[in-house]
C-alpha cells in the first residue's frame, strides 16, 4: 500500500564513509515530488562492527535503509529473507520493513544499472568488457547476465582477481574470460565497456579510446567526467554515466520503501546533478 503524505516515516543510508552520499538528496526530492511531506531521509557513518547494534535501534516508523560498503554483505545475517536478486551476488543494498516487522532485502544495483543502459539505447549486446574486479564487477557480470547474449572480457591486475571473476561468471550463467590489466586498451574496442575502478584507475586508458567507440558505462560519478569518459564523449561514443545508475537505483528504493510507482525519476536526476554542480 502507498504511504500516506501524513505518514511519519523514516529511511536512511548506512555505511563508512558516508559524507559524500547523494542518496539523501535523491530520496528527499522523492518525498517532495510525491507529497510524502512526513518523510525524512538521513545518513549514519556506520561500519561492520555497528551494524547490528544500529538494527536493534530502529523502531516500527523506519520504513527502510539504503546501504553502501562495507555493509552490503555484513547485513544479510541480520534480515529475515532477501531477493533472489541479492542472492545472485551475496550483496544487499536495499532494505524494506515490512508491517510485520519482517526485514527483507533487495539489490537495486543491478537492475539499476540494466535501466541505466535501456534508458540511454542498450537493450542487448553481442559481448562486453568490464574493467576492475570488485564488488560493483560482480554486479556488472549480473547485469550483463540479463543484456549480453556472448563472451564478457574482465580486465583485472592479478590472479586472484581473475578467478574470482570466473566463479562469479559460473555463478551467473555469463561466459567470461579474464585477461590481464596490462591489456585493458583492448577492452576499449568492445561494443559495450563498464568500468568498475576507483577514481583515476582508468585516467591512463584515455589516450587508447578507438576512434569510433560504442557504449562507455562508467560508474563513477564524482569526479565527472572521468578523463576515459571525456575522450569517449569527444570522439562521438556513448557514454552511460555513475549518476545514471545512482537514480535509477534509488528510484527502485523509494518504490520499495514507499509504495508509490512510478516514482520521480526526472526529480530525482535534476536534484542529483544540482548537488554535484554545487559541490
Amino acid at each position: 500500500m502507498p504511504a500516506r503524505a501524513t505518514d511519519a516515516r523514516r529511511a536512511a543510508v548506512l555505511g563508512k564513509p558516508i559524507a559524500h552520499s547523494l542518496s539523501p538528496v535523491l530520496h528527499r526530492a522523492a518525498y517532495a515530488e510525491l507529497g510524502l511531506t512526513g518523510w525524512s531521509y538521513d545518513r549514519f557513518e556506520v561500519d561492520e562492527a555497528e551494524l547490528p547494534g544500529s538494527f536493534e535501534k530502529l523502531g516500527p516508523e523506519w520504513a527502510g535503509l539504503s546501504l553502501t560498503m562495507p555493509l552490503k554483505r555484513a547485513v544479510i545475517p541480520l534480515l529475515d529473507e532477501i531477493s533472489e536478486t541479492a542472492a545472485s551476488v551475496d550483496a544487499v543494498n536495499t532494505v524494506v520493513f515490512g508491517a510485520d516487522g519482517r526485514k527483507r532485502g533487495d539489490n537495486t544495483d543491478i537492475p539499476g544499472m540494466v535501466a541505466a543502459l535501456r534508458e540511454h539505447g542498450i537493450e542487448e549486446v553481442e559481448s562486453a568488457a568490464i574493467l576492475g574486479a570488485g564488488a560493483t564487477a560482480s554486479s556488472a557480470l549480473a547485469a550483463l547476465s540479463r543484456v549480453c547474449t556472448g563472451e564478457v572480457v574482465a580486465y583485472v591486475r592479478s590472479e586472484p582477481r581473475a578467478a574470482e571473476m570466473r566463479q562469479w561468471g559460473r555463478r551467473l550463467d555469463v561466459d567470461v574470460r579474464t585477461a590481464d590489466w596490462s591489456e585493458a586498451a583492448e577492452a576499449l574496442r568492445a561494443p559495450l565497456v563498464i568500468a568498475t575502478t576507483p577514481a583515476g584507475a582508468t585516467d591512463a586508458l584515455a589516450a587508447a579510446v578507438p576512434e569510433r567507440p560504442a557504449t562507455l558505462f562508467d560508474v563513477l560519478y564524482e569526479p565527472w567526467p572521468t578523463e576515459l569518459a571525456a575522450r569517449w564523449s569527444m570522439y562521438g561514443g556513448a557514454v552511460v554515466g555513475g549518476l545514471d545508475l545512482l537514480v535509477h537505483q534509488a528510484v527502485l528504493q523509494v518504490e520499495q520503501m514507499t509504495g508509490h510507482t512510478p516514482a520521480p525519476l526526472d526529480a530525482m536526476r535534476r536534484a542529483g546533478e544540482q548537488a554535484l554542480a554545487a559541490r
